[in-house]
């Protein structure tokens, strides 16, 4: 049995567990400190596992070319409503900037150009949504580990951390920037990209343009699209909901493997 097999009947199990669960008690499954903690729990058992049945570095299923989906809807946003993104869009983005910072020894500003120019990888896979739908396509750009090695962490960055020119939804407090992040061990996955481009063309706006993360090896809210900055952090805690993640501070889990 291949070893991606075996991890999508452990990640069956543990769906049907979950469903289980809640199938038995649902009056008891309310948003209570107690089954915050319980499902917190849950999830680093999820990814303690995955990455120990698999390994840090174990490689997401890749395709080939005939695998390529006709069609390959966008998630999430398709146009994000803001005026500096718009400038961005009419000039072709060639004065869009990806600021790099926070516990780095040295914050930067790139442009697209200056991405492309650097050592780039091309994978074909599979993009796994939370709705239900999927298509394979064909992604090339920076592998996050190469660009992290240029401005150099700092011994107590943690995680990473993509914020989004997507405005998706205002909250009551006024929040609702698009941002997501990963720890060191998928920040560092060969996987792990800044893509530019889509089926051997640049990223359109409905797939994130002008750059977009790619993290295989978890699901589609994790791809964050219209990225802006990348930073480095120690905790999550202070970041927007303190989830790590637009999604995440919404009640999704922040570990979404696959």
């Amino acid at each position: 049995m291949s070893r991606l097999l075996t991890r999508r009947r452990f990640l069956l199990g543990s769906t049907l567990t979950a469903s289980a669960l809640g199938l038995s008690g649902c009056d008891a499954l309310v948003e209570s400190d107690r089954t915050k903690s319980v499902l917190k729990i849950a999830e680093g058992l999820s990814m303690k596992t995955q990455r120990v049945l698999l390994g840090d570095n174990a490689l997401a299923r890749e395709f080939s070319e005939p695998d390529l989906s006709p069609v390959f809807r966008s998630n999430g946003t398709s146009m994000p409503d803001n005026l500096q993104y718009l400038d961005w869009m009419g000039r072709q983005f060639s004065n869009w900037r990806l600021e790099v910072g926070g516990l780095v020894e040295k914050p930067s500003q790139f442009s697209l150009a200056q991405l492309k120019a650097m050592p780039s990888r091309t994978q074909i896979t599979r993009h796994d949504c939370v709705e239900g739908w999927s298509a394979i396509g064909k992604w090339t750009g920076l592998p996050l580990g190469k660009l992290l090695q240029t401005v150099g962490l700092k011994p107590e960055a943690r995680y990473v951390v993509f914020h989004c020119a997507d405005e998706y939804e205002k909250t009551l407090d006024g929040n609702g920037w698009y941002y997501e992040s990963v720890d060191l061990v998928d920040a560092f996955h060969p996987q792990t990209i800044l893509a530019y481009s889509m089926n051997d063309r640049d990223l359109d706006v409905a797939h994130g343009a002008p750059l977009r993360l790619r993290v295989e090896r978890q699901l589609g809210y994790k791809q964050a699209k219209y990225l802006t900055g990348i930073e480095a952090v120690a905790d999550l805690g202070q970041l927007y909901g303190g989830n790590g993640g637009f999604w995440e501070d919404r009640g999704y889990e922040w570990y979404a493997g696959i």
